[in-house]
């Protein structure tokens, strides 16, 4: 399948998906996040703010605020990503494509640690951690340049298929989380 036809079969899925379900199976996923090292040990998480029926990133955010990690969350500037600091979903507002992001009003620190542990978010992923995204290749570009990130990409049962295309410009992350499952390291 191409990746066209697998957002597709995704976002039909995800359409007929109760906001209950998502959030009882994204608060399994967090349960496996809170017991890795990379959790453990970072002190800061660069979380995507979840949209329409994604894998909820809000117990990771309230468990690391709880924590008194850091948590930084990515805003779009034209073909680029971003990460800003966020206290609380104050400072969050509808940007791009109404996805929440960090509100510029709020005069935010942009977020430098190279090291955070870094959630991905995406529409579809195989076994073998291929991801099929949005189709914008914002992480991608973000992560060929800031390599030192430990990534975890979190994902529903259902959104996990047989085959992800991939080419040369795409990077795995290095584990992939589900509510049954965990992929990679």
């Amino acid at each position: 399948m191409e990746k066209k036809d697998i957002r597709k079969q995704v976002f039909a899925q995800r359409a007929k998906t109760s906001e209950a379900f998502v959030q009882q199976q994204s608060s399994l996923i967090a349960g496996k996040i809170f017991a890795l090292p990379q959790f453990q040990d970072a002190s800061c998480i660069y979380v995507y703010m979840d949209y329409n029926k994604e894998a909820s990133t809000r117990p990771i955010i309230e468990e690391a605020w709880r924590l008194g990690k850091k948590v930084a969350a990515p805003k779009v500037f034209g073909e680029d990503m971003r990460y800003f600091y966020i206290h609380s979903y104050d400072d969050v507002a509808p940007g791009y494509f109404n996805i929440p992001e960090p509100d510029e009003t709020r005069n935010l620190k942009e977020a430098a640690d190279e090291t955070a542990l870094l959630l991905v978010p995406g529409v579809a992923f195989d076994k073998d951690r291929h991801r099929c995204g949005y189709g914008k290749g914002f992480y991608d570009r973000y992560l060929s340049r800031h390599t030192q990130h430990a990534t975890v990409a979190m994902a529903l049962d259902f959104q996990i298929v047989e085959a992800v295309p991939s080419d040369v410009y795409d990077i795995c992350p290095q584990m992939l989380i589900t509510p049954t499952m965990i992929y990679g390291k």
